[in-house]
């Protein structure tokens, strides 16, 4: 019966990172729900594994690092230097935390993982790209 507490954990962060990655799909970026969800799923396993799968040998830290290790080699394909400027950051990052939600999940920080998305969600609503031209014509303003 544990088995399945575990499988609606997983469930859980599946939605959250699907939720997380159908915001970037629609701004067609390289990952979308199915990346997320798959990170925010692996990581709330591995961190179940870690929790109740090793016994007295557990090493959380050590499982929890080699995630965040993981994630990171993960997001360093999705970056690219284009000309003058870098692609892909955001969405590395947006794996990066997806991970940390997943973890979350995983040791039952339920209202944290779930406030958390929410957050990471309005973040990667905010188009920066505006700010930018907002700012370059503010400037071009003050110049003429």
């Amino acid at each position: 019966m544990e088995e399945l507490y575990f499988v609606g954990q997983i469930l859980l962060a599946i939605f959250l990172g699907g939720l997380l990655g159908w915001q970037r799909q629609g701004w067609h970026k390289p990952a979308g729900p199915r990346t997320y969800a798959l990170v925010t799923g692996g990581s709330t396993m591995f961190t179940i594994l870690a929790r109740f799968g090793f016994g007295s040998l557990s090493g959380g830290s050590s499982i929890a690092a080699a995630i965040v290790t993981g994630i990171g080699f993960l997001g360093v394909g999705l970056i690219f230097h284009r000309e003058n400027h870098v692609e892909g950051l955001t969405t590395a990052a947006g794996l990066w935390m997806s991970a940390a939600i997943g973890m979350a999940v995983g040791l039952n920080y339920y209202i944290l993982a779930v406030l958390t998305t929410l957050i990471i969600f309005i973040v990667l609503v905010i188009d920066d790209q505006k700010f930018r031209a907002n700012k370059a014509l503010k400037s071009v303003e003050i110049e003429t």
